[in-house]
């Protein structure tokens, strides 16, 4: 999978996040750590660890204009936590959107800056 396709995936992601939440809330109850929870949670804190190291390569090489080494620190610290923190109803629903839509945010424009530099890597 490449930048891109990762890039894309990532967004889904944050979708799922806060559906998940509403849903959790919803449904008024705590999910299952080790069945629900870490299962979701490892797949994807892996994706976000390999598509960060391919970032700082790429971040590197092409010099982007707009997207910066630690903003790719800060998505991976706000994902890992957001990813985590959507299977509960206790989550604070204000600081958790806004660490999505900054993730989101960022994820956008590290997308156009791939398209601005031609690569889909």
């Amino acid at each position: 999978m490449n930048l891109e396709e990762k890039c894309k995936v990532l967004l889904s992601v944050c979708g799922e996040c806060l559906e998940r939440h509403s849903l959790m809330r919803e449904q008024d109850r705590e999910p299952d750590f080790f069945k629900e929870v870490k299962p979701y949670a490892d797949k994807y804190h892996t994706m976000i660890d390999e598509w960060a190291e391919e970032s700082y390569v790429w971040i590197k090489t092409a010099k982007p204009k707009y997207v910066h080494p630690s903003q790719v620190e800060t998505l991976v610290e706000g994902m890992k936590q957001f990813i985590v923190q959507s299977f509960y109803k206790k989550t604070g629903l204000k600081r958790f959107v806004l660490s999505i839509r900054s993730a989101e945010y960022t994820l956008k424009t590290y997308l156009d800056a791939l398209e601005e530099a031609g690569d889909s890597k």
